[in-house]
């Protein structure tokens, strides 16, 4: 049983609050959607940013006295690389400031932050929890600094994911969102045959990490699908559920991607997590195959 600094208990009573912050987003909506049945024990704030600015530290200070959460859940992220190459000041704040306040605020408690397989250069591929990180770009690079803040406390966790897919409340999340919005609007996708991810679902991923959480696990895990496929080789996989989209993809190179630097395999050894969770994470492409019935 974990215990604090002072002795006593931290495991969960029944309904403890749990903050989750990015709730609209992809994996914490899903997250949301999912703790009835995965976290029954405990009573999700879904944070917004209508809800709670993230980067009034105060209201965030405030809020957190108030309620003071037994676990966060921090999803919350300004993730687009162009975005962040854009104004690397902004991404910064986002990306490092607001997780080091909030591990500093449940400094007593679980709390989980999610990182990116893009804290990786992609030179080598199939990365374990133990290889050195090596960022290409300002993403990348405020995950990796955020990364060695949360670890400093033993009870924290980091979940490193990659590309994930399923339906977002905005309907641009996913990159099968992105997909569909190509074939909606008429326009191709260059899909590139030599850049590898290991594409998953987020509600797979909001399993994993639910189970990690409330069993209070810590440290650094890699969670992610358990095939590592291209750009096109998703297409592809996601043609089959969608034929329409055959005729929006057309393959391509990254090498000819005139926008950030891409890293070209950032794919992800999960073994450490699989023999930890009671179901193993799939494949995407058998995970699709197992699910003929979720929209996708």
């Amino acid at each position: 049983m974990a215990t604090s600094p002072n002795g006593s208990s931290t495991n969960p009573g029944p309904k403890s609050l749990v903050w989750l912050t990015g709730a609209n987003g992809l994996i914490g909506n899903y997250l949301v959607r999912t703790a009835p049945e995965l976290a029954p024990t405990w009573r999700v704030r879904a944070l917004t940013r209508v809800q709670l600015e993230l980067l009034d530290f105060a209201a965030v200070r405030r809020e957190f006295r108030k309620d003071q959460p037994q676990l966060v859940i921090h999803c919350a992220a300004m993730s687009g690389i162009a975005e962040t190459q854009a104004d690397p000041a902004l991404a910064r704040r986002v990306n490092v400031e607001v997780p080091e306040l909030l591990a500093e605020l449940a400094a007593d408690v679980p709390f989980v932050f999610f990182s990116t397989d893009l804290v990786f250069d992609g030179r080598k591929g199939n990365y374990a929890e133990t290889d050195p990180v090596k960022p290409i770009h300002i993403y990348g690079e405020t995950k990796a600094v955020a990364e060695q803040i949360i670890l400093k406390n033993p009870r924290h966790l980091v979940v490193r994911t990659s590309i994930n897919g399923g339906i977002s409340l905005a309907g641009n999340r996913g990159f099968n969102e992105q997909l569909w919005l190509a074939w909606k609007t008429g326009r191709k996708m260059k899909l590139f045959t030599d850049e590898f991810r290991c594409p998953i679902f987020a509600g797979e991923t909001a399993r994993a990490v639910w189970e990690l959480a409330t069993q209070n696990h810590a440290g650094l895990f890699h969670v992610a699908g358990a095939e590592k496929l291209s750009r096109w080789q998703i297409g592809q996989l996601l043609a089959q559920r969608r034929p329409e989209f055959k005729a929006n993809i057309e393959p391509g190179s990254a090498g000819d991607f005139p926008g950030p630097p891409r890293a070209p395999d950032t794919s992800l050894d999960i073994s450490r997590v699989q023999q930890i969770l009671s179901k193993p994470l799939p494949g995407f492409g058998a995970w699709l195959a197992a699910h003929p019935a979720e929209p996708f």
